[in-house]
């Protein structure tokens, strides 16, 4: 558990109760289901939990931390008396929703990037504020009356904490990187829609392409077919554009990344495939103790190769490094990375709800 988590819980536990509420909007999505789980895991201190979606989903039973709870409608009083409203739904849900939230006192937590470009929003990371906070030793003081928070995308958090935590070894003078993005990116249609392509594929039957525009199975791409790169929610391009001005915000002082996504035929996590050009020769030994630490994991053994699925469900960034001995100075060095997407964006939310709780020391319950 963080630092940022035992501050809320030794809170609630002063006053014996869990003061907090909280709103999930979109709790069917795969990200809403992920925010559920974390809010448990990390014994977030609420007495209440609302699940929250829209028509297609109401009525339906989902887990929020051991009891079960049925989705109800969005509607504009059950934003009353909230503390965190989390927003995982699509940007044309929250940008319907938040502004009802936010005037009834709720502080945001925006995981759907569409209040990104509203005022006095931010764009945060706590993984790279902690980071940050520890290297120069000036915390970063809470905001009392915060905007909306943007949750930063969870690959503009993975590139920067690898480049920011490459950087205790050396300078690096370049950074090229390749991000294959999953299908559930695109959250639970796009999940469906690779999984009824593969089953097409195999039975000689038509694709769907209601998604994607394109034959995303068993396919690489460099973008998708035309109608859904007219959509800057779907985009690989706009996703490449949001990655790089996240990265940005979070991580200023680390060496910006040449930066390409690819979609990969697979359902969920990311994949990086890194390659950094640093100031002096790299030794591995060296470089691989620079890297490791809080949310990253080095791995060593050829049968530990991170992969998609070994990352799955868990909170770390699972990396491979391997020096690139034709580099000129032996100063190049390669970096295959892999995380759960879901989790790491969760992950972000939830932590950002925990450094906010100064702003909320008793919460809205009476």
């Amino acid at each position: 558990m963080t630092p940022l988590s035992k501050s809320a819980n030794a809170q609630a536990d002063s006053r014996g109760t869990k003061p907090y509420r909280v709103a999930i909007v979109g709790a069917a999505s795969l990200k809403g289901k992920e925010i559920a789980e974390v809010l448990h895991e990390r014994n977030f201190p609420a007495a209440d939990i609302r699940l929250l979606d829209d028509d297609e989903s109401l009525g339906q039973l989902e887990a929020a931390g051991d009891e079960m709870s049925f989705i109800q409608s969005i509607r504009s009083e059950q934003f009353e008396r909230v503390d965190f409203a989390f927003f995982a739904s699509d940007p044309r849900s929250t940008r319907n929703n938040w502004k009802v939230a936010r005037d009834l006192g709720d502080t945001i937590v925006d995981l759907s990037f569409a209040l990104e470009d509203e005022a006095r929003a931010s764009i945060r990371s706590p993984w790279i504020e902690r980071w940050i906070e520890r290297q120069t030793g000036q915390p970063i003081p809470p905001e009392l009356q915060p905007g909306p928070v943007v949750v930063a995308h969870p690959a503009a958090t993975v590139l920067a904490l690898l480049a920011l935590r490459s950087e205790k070894f050396a300078k690096i003078e370049r950074m090229v990187a390749t991000v294959f993005q999953p299908a559930s990116e695109n959250g639970q249609k796009g999940m469906d829609e690779l999984h009824e392509q593969t089953v097409n594929l195999l039975s000689f039957q038509e694709l769907p392409k209601n998604v994607f525009d394109i034959q995303v199975a068993f396919n690489l791409a460099a973008r998708y077919g035309p109608r859904c790169e007219q959509r800057s929610d779907l985009s690989l391009e706009a996703v490449s554009q949001r990655i790089r001005k996240h990265y940005r915000q979070i991580a200023q002082a680390a060496a910006p990344p040449a930066l390409q996504v690819l979609h990969a035929p697979v359902f969920h996590g990311h994949a990086f495939s890194l390659h950094l050009e640093m100031e002096k020769p790299v030794v591995l030994a060296d470089f691989s103790a620079a890297l490791a630490g809080e949310h990253v994991v080095v791995t060593g053994r050829p049968e530990d190769t991170p992969t998609s699925v070994s990352a799955a469900g868990q909170g770390d960034i699972l990396v491979e490094i391997a020096v690139d001995a034709s580099a000129n100075r032996n100063n190049g060095v390669w970096l295959w990375a892999t995380t759960d997407n879901l989790r790491v964006a969760a992950l972000t939310a939830v932590e950002c709800a925990e450094s906010m709780t100064a702003s909320r020391p008793r919460g809205q319950i009476q």
